[in-house]
């Protein structure tokens, strides 16, 4: 007896659309990314150059670098935020069962 494979599920358009809408987002996120280490990199090692754009990180890739440092913490705040909170809430729970 051979094995069939399923049937693959009806294709969702509405799915796809935000996948291609995500991918997007993604590859901008990625621009950002590679902006913000091309930064870091003349920052770091800034002799290589010859040519003074070179040597100095221009105002798209500081400005791609501070965005990318501010969305991490701003992360970092609300997981630590989460925590807390779910912290209070399992306090509250202990000191609210009878002994």
């Amino acid at each position: 007896m051979t094995h069939v494979p399923p049937s693959p599920e009806p294709f969702d358009t509405n799915s796809a659309a935000l996948l291609a809408l995500r991918a997007c987002d993604d590859i901008d996120s990625l621009h950002d990314v590679r902006l913000a280490y091309a930064c870091i990199e003349k920052l770091v090692d800034p002799q290589l150059a010859i040519d003074s754009e070179d040597v100095y990180p221009i105002r798209t890739e500081l400005s791609a670098l501070m965005r990318l440092v501010n969305e991490e913490l701003q992360r970092r705040i609300e997981t630590t935020e989460a925590t807390m909170q779910s912290l209070r809430l399992a306090v509250d729970k202990v000191n609210a069962a009878p002994c």
